[in-house]
């Protein structure tokens, strides 16, 4: 599986102010993290990913207030409003154990014991008390696995073995 190098960060939802301050919908760990950086990437109408500089950014609730260095006003800023946010992998520093949303897209899923694949991992959907895991049954149809750990053994990213490692109850796959 391919690993990008940039990672959807956030998503511009309006304007605070007159000075071209972006409102952004949060999409990394917390609104802390996303004021922390000091630049994001937008995607242009090739695909190529522009830099842009954050001059300021401060939390409001779950949003983050951006103020960009290539935006100057309300005017400019209300055309940006939709715009999808990454930022760059390297950016963020993850502790042993940690990995992203993005890169467990796509993953096999396994029944820890038996090791028989059960699907892929079709999205995960993140909630305030934990994660919840969208499954793409091999056997067609989709059922969700909550990220908790009596239920999500071992999560591996990499490797030959990389994977999602489950133990179900009854019932669980719709079965």
């Amino acid at each position: 599986m391919a690993i990008n190098k940039y990672l959807l960060c956030a998503r511009a939802v309006g304007t605070h102010g007159v000075s071209g301050t972006l409102r952004l919908e949060n999409h990394t760990d917390s609104p802390k993290v996303l004021a922390k950086l000091k630049t994001m990437y937008y995607k242009d109408k090739s695909g190529e990913y522009i830099p842009v500089k954050i001059e300021k950014a401060s939390v409001q609730k779950e949003a983050v207030l951006a103020k960009l260095d290539v935006l100057s006003s309300l005017e400019e800023a209300i055309t940006w409003k939709g715009r999808e946010f990454y930022a760059a992998r390297e950016d963020f520093r993850l502790r042993r154990g940690e990995w992203f949303i993005a890169d467990v897209i796509g993953l096999p899923v396994f029944d820890a014991e038996s090791k028989e694949m059960l699907g892929y991992v079709k999205e995960v959907m993140t909630g305030r008390i934990q994660d919840i895991y969208v499954i793409d049954d091999v056997n067609g149809g989709t059922f969700m696995v909550p990220h908790v750990s009596d239920f999500i053994k071992e999560v591996k990213v990499e490797g030959d073995d990389a994977g999602v490692y489950v133990s179900l109850i009854d019932g669980m796959r719709g079965e």
